[in-house]
């Protein structure tokens, strides 16, 4: 459904103008599209990383303590953590594609970077770089599809994007992992972020349109006054989404623990399926299953949160990747991890669509950006909390005692959830 925003301006140019804008996937469908498209790109460039890059640590640059094996993880997630912020207020300044484009242009030396750097510093700096080029292209392709999408399907459109992104992610885990079994862990593998950083700017710099005024027209219909009115800093703001409100800010902790149990899968648990003796080309049937189903099923559980709510959604989600992440510290076999990476797959499916479609509900359409910004940077803080924390009590105790660790504050924020929120979706909380 669509709706067409009534001309307000003083002038037929500006009345004609106003009225052109439409919101709603139909409406905006093939630039829609296109914004999925580019954030598959953005998925394939994190996708290269997921398998080869704790193999990396271990077998090219000798690290054998797991703390300094996850410093890539936690430099990419502190930064990307950071410039999720930056991307929100930037778009809203300067508009959503010229970040989006920044965003990919800061991609292109990374590929190179991870497929022929000698030294460890060379892959944490193109960590580094990762994380604020996906702070930047990521952030600006969710906030361009909620500007399209308008209120009724956002759930729907933030299970789409995101489907896309970790489905790139899961196909470019499965190559990478066969690239490797056939060509070493180097440069093979990293040959496809090349292409997908090339690709992604063109797309972004050519075809895809700025989204910003759809934001601004959305903005114009929407009430001004209540809880959640127009006129708030970016300090308040932040509060707001941090703290303040109860389901903003039951979202950001459920965001960032779901991040910090993502690290976990991304660094550790190729740790342990090596030491148990499965192959690299085993380690990448499992590294691409988990968001396989992640990026599969949010097409369905985006929906699904617009006609049954996001609250019960998100804790049966957190709830299930807890006992997925118990799952893989139990597990001795390939068939019990690859059940562990489904249920983990399904249960992040239900929460990662369903918190940006949150912070959607609640965040008015004029600081809605800037709301999305400072989630993500508790989010994707996550990954670096995820890293520190894993790496810290695997080097202490062991790498299932880190395991364990992060599935108790995994359960732990889904009570927080059931707890604190509150139903956001605008039709049941009539």
């Amino acid at each position: 459904m669509s709706a067409t925003t009534p001309a307000t301006g003083d002038t037929g140019d500006a009345e004609n103008a106003e009225s052109a804008i439409r919101l709603g996937l139909a409406a905006n469908l093939p630039q829609f599209v296109l914004l999925v498209a580019v954030n598959a790109l953005v998925g394939g460039m994190l996708g290269q990383e997921r398998i080869t890059l704790p193999l990396l640590a271990e077998t090219v640059f000798g690290l054998s303590a797991h703390t300094a094996a996850l410093t890539y993880i936690l430099a990419f997630g502190a930064t990307k953590a950071i410039m999720n912020f930056f991307a929100g207020t930037w778009s809203d300044r300067y508009g959503r594609k010229p970040v989006l484009i920044a965003g990919w242009l800061i991609a292109l030396p990374i590929p190179a970077m991870l497929a022929w750097g000698p030294s460890w510093a060379w892959i944490i700096t193109a960590n580094v770089l990762l994380g604020v080029s996906q702070g930047l292209t990521w952030s600006t392709t969710i906030i361009m599809k909620i500007d399209l999408a308008g209120p009724e399907r956002r759930g729907l459109a933030m299970g789409f994007n995101e489907a896309a992104g970790y489905l790139a992610v899961a196909v470019t885990a499965l190559a990478t992992g066969y690239l490797a079994e056939q060509f070493g862990l180097r440069p093979a593998p990293f040959l496809l972020g090349a292409a997908y950083a090339a690709l992604g700017l063109g797309l972004s710099t050519l075809v895809v349109r700025e989204t910003r005024e759809h934001a601004r027209a959305e903005a114009a219909a929407h009430p001004a006054g209540g809880p959640h009115h127009a006129e708030l800093t970016t300090r308040q703001i932040a509060w707001r989404t941090s703290v303040g409100d109860r389901s903003l800010s039951a979202a950001s902790q459920a965001g960032m623990v779901n991040n910090l149990n993502d690290a976990l899968a991304w660094g550790v648990f190729p740790l342990i399926f090596a030491a148990r003796g499965l192959s690299v080309a085993e380690i990448g049937v499992l590294g691409a299953l988990y968001p396989a189903v992640w990026g599969l099923g949010q097409t369905a559980t985006g929906w699904w949160s617009d006609h049954v709510g996001r609250k019960h959604l998100i804790t049966a989600g957190m709830l299930a990747q807890a006992a997925a992440i118990a799952l893989v510290a139990l597990g001795g076999s390939f068939t019990v991890w690859a059940l562990a990476q489904v249920l983990l797959g399904a249960g992040t499916a239900l929460v990662y669509p369903t918190l940006l479609a949150v912070i959607g509900d609640v965040a008015h359409p004029a600081w809605r950006a800037r709301a999305v910004g400072v989630y993500r940077l508790w989010r994707d803080g996550g990954f670096a909390v995820g890293a520190l924390l894993a790496g810290i009590i695997a080097d202490i105790w062991s790498l299932e005692a880190a395991v364990w660790t992060v599935a108790a504050l995994t359960a732990a924020s889904g009570l927080v959830v059931a707890a604190r929120m509150i139903e956001t979706h605008p039709e049941k909380t009539r």
